[in-house]
């Protein structure tokens, strides 16, 4: 097998990792947090949303985390925005970049967003529009791409339309998102055959959950079809608050072991994302179920 040569490992742990969170981590840990995962090389972080504090409770001091991070050049620093209003905030915080984001099954959008999958590309369209008019890059994420918690499988046709809408918006990337971790690398290469007959790799971002221990093997499936650029959090944080069962994204620690292993280059320091993934353990007051790090115990 041909791999490629590099990875780039986008941090979601800060926002996809603890948005589903029900201990509070302290403003300024998270700001610490994300200072300490900026000095590991990692070269995008996804910090925070800007959705309703309502909804999302573990994330309802985005503006303060985003104003006080210390930004470190060379860096991306991405903010999910769920509507104008959102995005509003999130530019008057100085976001790098947005993303926004939908689902691939009719149910899970009417679950998360509340809108049916129709009604919510005007929403985006707006949001997409207005901050590549603030000179911003727009990032999108699809989920439940291999599956629904209320549908099941979903139709790669679905996904294929999403995407080709998403980047007639103006788009940079898509991450498919496997939101309740039903993957398996024989399906990720078939919905992946399908994808890049359109859309070039360098476009598509893969996000795993490793609900059933199959990230890592998807990975590989996807990285033998092209696929260069993964989502991960720290630690394997995460879940989503609107799909049942869904567990932590695949570890950001686990997924650098790996490719380390292999010869892949990823340009991260392997020891400071240790110490960031003890620092958020600690401040969670609960182990994470990164192996790497329980391979590895408490000491930095």
């Amino acid at each position: 097998m041909k791999w490629p040569e590099s990875v780039t490992i986008k941090e979601v742990g800060p926002r996809d990792g603890l948005q589903n969170e029900k201990a509070w981590v302290k403003t300024e840990d998270k700001i610490s947090w994300i200072n300490q995962l900026s000095l590991t090389g990692l070269k995008h972080v996804e910090i925070t949303s800007f959705v309703n504090p309502k909804w999302i409770p573990a994330l309802a001091d985005a503006s303060d985390v985003v104003k006080g991070i210390q930004r470190v050049p060379g860096v991306v620093y991405t903010a999910l925005v769920p509507n104008s209003r959102g995005l509003e905030k999130a530019l008057e915080a100085n976001v790098d970049e947005v993303a926004v984001f939908m689902s691939a099954s009719q149910t899970h959008n009417r679950k998360n967003i509340n809108k049916s999958i129709e009604d919510t590309f005007s929403v985006l369209e707006e949001v997409v529009q207005d901050a590549l008019s603030a000179g911003k890059s727009v990032r999108g994420y699809i989920s439940t791409v291999f599956g629904c918690p209320y549908e099941g499988l979903v139709s790669v046709e679905n996904v294929v339309r999403i995407s080709n809408t998403l980047f007639d918006m103006g788009i940079k990337e898509i991450s498919l998102g496997d939101t309740i971790g039903v993957a398996n690398p024989i399906q990720v290469q078939k919905v992946l055959e399908d994808l890049l007959r359109r859309f070039p790799a360098k476009k598509l971002a893969m996000h795993f959950h490793d609900t059933r221990g199959m990230a890592l093997a998807n990975i590989l499936s996807s990285l033998d079809m092209g696929i260069s650029t993964f989502d991960a959090a720290i630690g394997g944080l995460g879940g989503c608050p609107y799909a049942p069962g869904a567990s932590g994204n695949v570890a950001s620690d686990d997924l650098l072991y790996m490719l380390e292993g292999m010869g892949i280059q990823t340009g991260i320091d392997r020891e400071k994302m240790h110490e960031a993934a003890l620092f958020i353990q600690e401040r969670l007051g609960k182990s994470l179920p990164s192996h790497t790090l329980q391979a590895c115990g408490t000491d930095s």
